[in-house]
């Protein structure tokens, strides 16, 4: 097919190749602009790469050609390839159409706003292909790690499949800044939304369709903390996410704001404590016991943050109590108040937030287990307050000194006896190719090796032959 220039501008013509679809269902009030790949590769295709791009004429092109040559060459699965523009100002949906009516195999989709969350949802909840992916332009990602991303999900093994820059198999060549942001963020995600992948912004992922039609409703961002809410939100609803380690280079021209994504992403993780806090979150399915329930992590670092966390707040909630009812109740009555009071929202706050239990299973048995806990700080405080008595303190700061002294001493036992009450076995798991569990994953990775592929259209599984 001739190539063709359209500019941004440029009203498209009435053309079978070229189709304006009607308003996205999947993105409300935005009218597209879709150039398809012949019907043949969109019906035979195992696998969709999305390119999102804004503003990217200058290498648009290149880096289409090269991903076309690796794909036809080396890529053992029938493939097709979207190139997504969000609204650029530049010539890239011109070139993007060229690229579409040139490349058996590439099309174009043209949205009228920013965002790459909103490419990854326009093209993948109207995918045809069983497993959708995408990648950043720039093609940062070693191409041989595609198969070994998509073959687990095309094989049923797993839900959704990411590249890890930060495994001990990746070879990753950036600069010292970038590397410190992005290991400082993923501390942040594992202490703040117990995630257990590694590699929350690699701009390398894959989903089966049938998973991300189920899944992408449920997020809310359309921009880069799209791809962070949508791992956090699978492993709450318990799917299994599998890892490639690859090889990276760092892209020096890449136009990413820094600071306003990591502003953005902060808040974005503040959502996110927020919606699970609410209970909010959860695949519309149930599942077959009727409990949506996420299974609580067991790493003991992200709960004695929050354990911590919340604590630090009682402590302060209960200094006010005490100052306040001190006067008219005394200090064992203002103690006592205080200190009921806080025992019940501290342990409202750690069931829900620290370990991850809401709804009614468990809860009598949680809150009997909380409530026989509590006579220790209780038994405590009553004996610092004689202990100061008999020391000759009766100042307010000197007694809440005592008090808090005796409420860290209870500390550690309440954490080990909430924790041993409240949190179970279970959770998503997070799977990372090696060679023991290549295999069972359906990664055959050998380099140079070619192969037959065969696939069932009926349960999307895939067989590698030598």
């Amino acid at each position: 097919m001739t190539a063709t220039h359209i500019s941004p501008s440029t009203t498209v013509p009435a053309d079978p190749a070229v189709i304006p679809p009607p308003t996205n269902r999947w993105a409300p009030g935005l009218a597209e602009v879709f150039v398809p790949a012949s019907e043949y590769r969109r019906r035979t295709a195992a696998v969709e790469i999305v390119i999102p791009v804004y503003n990217e004429e200058a290498g648009l092109i290149s880096s289409i050609e090269r991903l076309h040559a690796y794909l036809d060459d080396q890529f053992p699965l029938p493939w097709l390839v979207t190139i997504v523009d969000n609204a650029s100002t530049d010539d890239t949906w011109g070139r993007a159409c060229a690229l579409a009516h040139r490349i058996n195999g590439v099309q174009a989709r043209r949205l009228p706003l920013k965002g790459r969350g909103r490419a990854l949802r326009a093209a993948w909840m109207q995918s045809p292909a069983p497993v959708v992916a995408y990648m950043d332009v720039d093609l940062s990602t070693g191409l041989d790690a595609l198969l070994p991303l998509v073959a687990p999900l095309l094989s049923g093994h797993s839900d959704l499949a990411i590249g890890t820059r930060l495994a001990s198999g990746s070879r990753v060549a950036r600069g010292p800044k970038r590397e410190a942001i992005s290991r400082t963020y993923n501390l942040i995600l594992r202490t703040a939304l117990r995630s257990g992948f590694s590699d929350a912004q690699c701009g390398f992922k894959a989903i089966r369709t049938d998973v991300a039609r189920a899944l992408v409703p449920l997020v809310e961002d359309e921009g880069w903390f799209f791809d962070t809410e949508l791992l956090v939100l699978a492993e709450h609803n318990g799917l299994r996410i599998h890892e490639v380690p690859v090889d990276w280079v760092d892209d020096p021209d890449s136009s990413v704001n820094i600071v306003r994504t990591a502003t953005d992403d902060l808040k974005g993780v503040s959502r996110m404590i927020r919606r699970f806090a609410r209970n909010q979150g959860w695949i519309e399915e149930p599942t077959s016991t009727g409990d949506r329930r996420r299974a609580v992590p067991t790493e003991l670092g992200g709960q004695l943050v929050r354990f911590a966390s919340i604590g630090l707040v009682s402590t302060v909630v209960f200094a006010v109590l005490f100052a306040v009812l001190r006067a008219p109740l005394g200090p064992v009555g203002a103690d006592l108040v205080a200190l009921a009071l806080c025992a019940v929202a501290n342990t409202a706050a750690n069931r829900r937030l620290t370990f991850a239990q809401r709804g009614p299973a468990g809860r009598r048995r949680h809150w009997s287990a909380a409530l026989a806990v509590s006579a220790l700080p209780l038994v405590l405080n009553i004996g610092a307050l004689g202990a100061a008595d008999l020391a000759g303190v009766h100042s307010l700061a000197g007694l809440l000194l005592w008090l808090t002294g005796a409420n860290a001493l209870a500390t550690a036992a309440r954490f080990v006896t909430l924790r041993n009450t409240m949190t179970t076995t279970g959770r998503a798991t997070t799977r990372r190719t090696t060679p023991a569990n290549a295999a069972a994953a359906g990664t055959a990775t050998e380099p140079g090796s070619r192969r037959s592929v065969m696939i069932d259209p009926g349960h999307h599984a895939v067989k590698v032959v030598q």
